[in-house]
C-alpha cells in the first residue's frame, strides 16, 4: 500500500519548522498513543504513521532526501529508512513505541500522557554492550481499588529469555565465534541501486551477524546458537497509590536478555482496575449508594458506612430526600505522587419496605390519615385567599 505524504501525515506545510513538526507529532502521539487506545487496530495504524513521518521530517538529512524522492528514498531492498533497524515494511508497532519513547521518554509530555512516569528510563534506549538489545515484554496487572487507594507490592511471574544454561549465553558450544562472511565483519552491508534520479548507495545493519561483524562458530544445541533460552522467574513491582486504567511501570532490565552480550529489555507493567462492588470511580472521587428507611430519613439518623480507610459514622438530617448526595471529603484516591485526596460521594436511597407486618401496616395507615388530614387543612386555607 502507497504510503501519503509525511508532511500530509502529520499536518505540516512543507515549509513547517522543527518545533511545528514537533507539536504537531505530540499533538498526534497524544490522541493515537496504543497506551490510551487498547485494542483499537484503527489507532495503532494512525499512531505508527505519525511515528514513521516524524522520524524522517525531524532528521535534517532525510527530511532532504523526502523532499527530493519522496518515500522512495525509504523503500525497497536494503532501504537505510531510520538508521534504526526500521524502514518500510519492516516498520511495526514495537519500532513506532521504540521511536516515541527516544524521543519523548524524559519529556514533560509523557507525564501528562499517562499521568506518571515511565520507570526512570527510555523504552527504546540502549543499555551497554556491543549485542542487540533485548525486547521490552508487556504485562497487564488487575488492581483492586483498596490496592490503589494505598499503593501496593506486587509479584509477578514472567516468561522471558535469559542466558542459556548451557552455553553462558555465549551460544557456542566452544564459546568461540568467527568472521561474519556476508559483511566481512564489518556489520554493515551496503546496497547500490540505479534510478532516475542516479545511482543511490545505502547502508544497513547485516541480517546475518545483525551488526555484530562475528557469528557463532560452533551453534551451541540447546538454543541452537541464539544463547538464550525461555525461562520462568518472579519480579517485584512496586505500585504507587493513584494509579490508574492504563497507566504502566516499567521494570529496567527485567525483559528478555539481549543477543550477543546486549543488555536486557525492560518489563512493562499495565495497569488495569478491577470492578468494586461497593464503589464507582470518577477520576479521584469515588461514588457509593446507602440504603435508609422512610423514619431515618424523616427522623434523621447516624448511619454507619465503609470508606477506602475503613466505616465512618454518616449523619442524616431529618427531612432528607431519596437521591440526596453526601461528601466524605478527603474519603476518596490520592493524586499520584501527591499528597491530595478526593472524596467520596454517598448517595442515599430511601427504601421502601416490600412487606410490612401487621403493627407497621397499621402505623403506616394512621401516617396516612394525618397527612390526608394536613393536607386538608391546607386546602381550606388555601381557599380563603382564592
Amino acid at each position: 500500500m502507497a504510503k501519503r505524504d509525511f508532511y500530509e501525515v502529520l499536518g505540516v506545510q512543507k515549509n513547517a519548522s522543527d518545533e511545528d513538526i514537533k507539536r504537531a507529532y505530540r499533538k498526534l502521539a497524544m490522541k493515537y498513543h496504543p497506551d490510551k487506545n487498547p485494542g483499537d487496530k484503527d489507532a495503532e495504524d494512525h499512531f505508527k504513521e505519525a511515528t514513521e513521518a516524524y522520524e524522517i521530517l525531524k532528521d535534517p538529512k532525510k527530511r532532504s532526501q523526502f523532499d527530493q524522492f519522496g518515500t522512495a528514498a525509504f523503500e525497497g531492498p536494503g532501504a537505510g529508512g531510520f538508521g534504526g533497524g526500521f524502514s518500510g515494511q519492516g516498520f511495526d508497532i514495537s519500532d513506532a513505541l521504540r521511536a516515541f519513547m527516544n524521543d519523548f521518554g524524559g519529556d514533560s509530555f509523557f507525564s501528562d500522557l499517562f499521568g506518571m512516569g515511565g520507570g526512570g528510563r527510555r523504552r527504546g534506549a540502549r543499555r551497554g554492550g556491543g549485542g542487540s538489545r533485548g525486547n521490552d515484554l508487556q504485562v497487564h496487572l488487575s488492581l483492586k481499588l483498596s490496592e490503589i487507594a494505598t499503593g501496593v507490592t506486587k509479584t509477578l511471574k514472567v516468561k522471558r529469555k535469559d542466558a542459556c544454561t548451557e552455553c553462558k549465553g555465549t551460544g557456542s558450544k566452544s564459546g568461540k565465534r568467527g568472521t561474519c562472511q556476508h559483511c566481512n565483519g564489518s556489520g554493515r552491508i551496503q546496497h547500490v541501486s540505479n534510478s532516475f534520479f542516479g545511482q543511490l548507495v545505502q547502508e544497513s545493519v547485516c541480517p546475518v551477524c545483525r551488526g555484530e561483524g562475528q557469528v557463532v562458530a560452533d551453534p551451541c544445541s540447546k538454543c541452537s546458537g541464539s544463547g538464550r533460552q525461555a525461562v520462568e522467574t518472579t519480579v517485584s513491582v512496586d505500585i504507587p497509590a493513584g494509579v490508574s486504567e492504563g497507566n504502566y511501570i516499567s521494570v529496567p532490565g527485567k525483559g528478555d536478555l539481549g543477543q550477543n552480550g546486549g543488555s536486557a529489555g525492560d518489563l512493562i507493567v499495565v495497569i488495569q482496575e478491577e470492578a468494586d462492588k461497593f464503589f464507582e470511580r470518577h477520576g479521584i472521587d469515588v461514588v457509593c449508594s446507602m440504603d435508609v428507611t422512610f423514619s431515618e430519613a424523616a427522623l434523621g439518623a447516624s448511619k454507619t458506612i465503609d470508606t477506602l480507610d475503613g466505616k465512618v459514622s454518616l449523619k442524616i438530617p431529618s427531612g432528607t430526600q431519596s437521591e440526596k448526595i453526601f461528601r466524605l471529603r478527603g474519603k476518596g484516591l490520592p493524586v499520584l505522587h501527591s499528597s491530595q485526596r478526593g472524596d467520596q460521594l454517598v448517595r442515599v436511597q430511601v427504601k421502601t419496605p416490600e412487606r410490612l407486618s401487621r403493627e407497621e401496616k397499621e402505623l403506616f395507615e394512621k401516617l396516612a390519615q394525618l397527612e390526608g388530614k394536613e393536607k386538608g387543612n391546607f386546602e381550606r386555607i388555601k381557599d380563603l385567599f382564592t
